[in-house]
């Protein structure tokens, strides 16, 4: 690459800028995922132009920055840029660990699989650490859409964004090494992700079991932002009538009778085990559709916190099992250390009080285990993958996004729904109060889906899978074993650097 026309000390930094500009525009909404291994690429070009640990920490740090800003400004649209620009800058430290490693592991031999698996340690690392970490902008979530996605149901999520960027060091070393055998090697690695990924759609085999129609409803809400739910009956109440008007046409025969029904995240934020009348229209409603309703409800708990619950509202015995989120959200439904938090912004007063549940993830309506992962879960792998353990034939999304506007936030959210899909080869009905909603087939792809802000309700039938893919098997492994490598990897590039430098 030519870069002469640039100052060489700028060369890398504004590399590693285009790198996280690339890698923001592989994400939803934009239908560009094929960017994501050239901004991979990019970084780790960046990265061999620098020689110091703390220059690797650098770069890194610049390329997280250009890449999180623009993907995360939804966390702040009705709370300021402070929140947006810590949790940015709080991510765009991993990606400047994920430079401090790969300086420590491009001298080795065959280092495009060390630079892959620091990725997933950096990810991993993200993923975990702090307050439960923030997985949101993996590299597999921008690839719903792309052609590496059936890796997900070998591997889950890590594999598929070790394969991105494994793709994206490959492309570096291919241009770099002109030397015939090299050039092979780097070929046969490039290709073998994708012959992985056609292996992995020849190995999905049919469905097994039998189909069924499901129904989510999206009521809408009367305003966006954090006061969405200022006025809470009218929340209840849209979906209450959009319900009423799929039993109308089911009546009239002009849809098909929903087997289930699913409302979002929030559909109720009256608790209705507190409030007889949100308790009798719940109960009304599902005997008018005459099916079980998976009601999102907001409960009181008898020591003043609140739980984020997904009900089963049967027709004939009414409130059954109930799905607590137990993956909740910092600074959101929860505030750690909230006096402390409370010094800087008068927004950690109004955060939630929400505690986690600690079920096994799936619930059952008219026999059908239903998997849930409420709208932040299912960023987290451990969410589904405790519901298939558990026997899930069908996975569901309750959502709220009218916390966050119009912003990108419910495609990129919607996107990693699709992931989880092929992960665990499930059919998926993601329900939101403002969209945007979808049922997804068990291979990704999105049966049909509604638009922002709209009432809507789709119906789609599909099939329960109970067969269990590989990735669903392995569960952590595979990340756990990437994480391992790239930790000897990078034991192996420290003394061979501590050699040199003695040397």
């Amino acid at each position: 690459m030519r870069l002469e026309f640039i100052p060489q000390r700028l060369r890398a930094p504004l590399l590693a800028i285009l790198a996280g500009v690339l890698l923001y525009l592989s994400f939803p909404p934009y239908p560009l995922w094929f960017l994501a291994p050239f901004g991979v690429a990019l970084l780790v070009v960046a990265l061999q132009m620098v020689d110091r640990l703390r220059a690797g920490f650098g770069i890194g740090f610049l390329a997280g920055l250009a890449f999180f800003l623009p993907l995360l400004p939804w966390t702040g649209v009705y709370v300021g840029p402070g929140p947006w620009i810590a949790l940015s800058v709080a991510c765009a430290v991993y990606y400047g660990l994920f430079g401090l490693l790969s300086r420590l592991v491009l001298p080795l031999r065959g280092w495009p699989v060390w630079i892959a698996a620091c990725w997933s340690l950096a990810e991993f690392g993200r993923s975990s650490f702090p307050f439960g970490g923030f997985p949101w902008g993996r590299l597999a979530f921008g690839q719903a859409d792309g052609w590496l996605l059936p890796l997900a149901a070998l591997g889950g999520a890590p594999l598929l964004s070790f394969a991105v960027a494994l793709i994206g060091a490959l492309v570096v070393y291919l241009i770099q090494r002109p030397a015939r055998s090299a050039a092979i090697m780097a070929v046969a690695g490039l290709l073998a992700p994708f012959l992985l990924a056609g292996l992995a759609v020849l190995m999905r085999p049919a469905p097994t079991g039998p189909t069924i129609t499901v129904a989510a409803i999206q009521g809408s809400v009367p305003r966006l932002g954090l006061d969405f739910n200022a006025q809470r009956r009218a929340v209840l109440d849209n979906h209450l009538r959009e319900t009423d008007k799929l039993a109308a046409a089911v009546r009239a025969g002009t849809a098909r009778h929903p087997d289930i029904v699913v409302w979002p995240e929030n559909s109720s934020d009256i608790d209705p085990f507190r409030n007889p009348d949100a308790y009798e229209l719940i109960s009304d409603e599902t005997r008018n559709i005459d099916a079980p309703i998976l009601v999102g409800a907001v409960l009181v708990n008898d020591n003043l916190t609140t739980s984020n619950t997904v009900i089963v509202w049967d027709p004939k015995y009414g409130p059954q099992e109930r799905h607590d989120k137990k993956i909740i959200q910092p600074f959101g439904e929860y505030i750690p250390f909230r006096s402390f938090f409370a010094l800087f912004s008068d927004y950690a007063d109004k955060a939630g009080n929400f505690v986690p549940g600690d079920g096994d993830g799936v619930v059952h309506a008219r026999g059908v285990a239903v998997g849930i992962a409420t709208c932040y879960e299912v960023v987290f792998d451990r969410a589904f993958e405790q519901s298939v353990d558990n026997g899930a034939q069908l996975l569901a999304v309750p959502t709220n996004n009218a916390t966050f506007g119009d912003t990108d936030m419910t495609y990129q959210q919607l996107a990693m729904s699709r992931v989880r899909a092929v992960e665990h080869d499930r059919a998926v009905v993601v329900a939101a109060t403002s969209g945007v909603s979808a049922v997804i087939a068990a291979n990704g792809d999105v049966m049909t889906r509604s638009e922002l802000f709209d009432p809507a309700t789709l119906i789609a039938d599909v099939p329960l899978n109970t067969h269990v893919t590989l990735a669903s098997r392995l569960g952590p492994t595979v990340e756990l074993l990437l994480c391992a490598i790239a930790i000897g990897a990078t034991i192996s590039g420290t003394a061979q650097r501590r050699h040199a430098l003695r040397g």
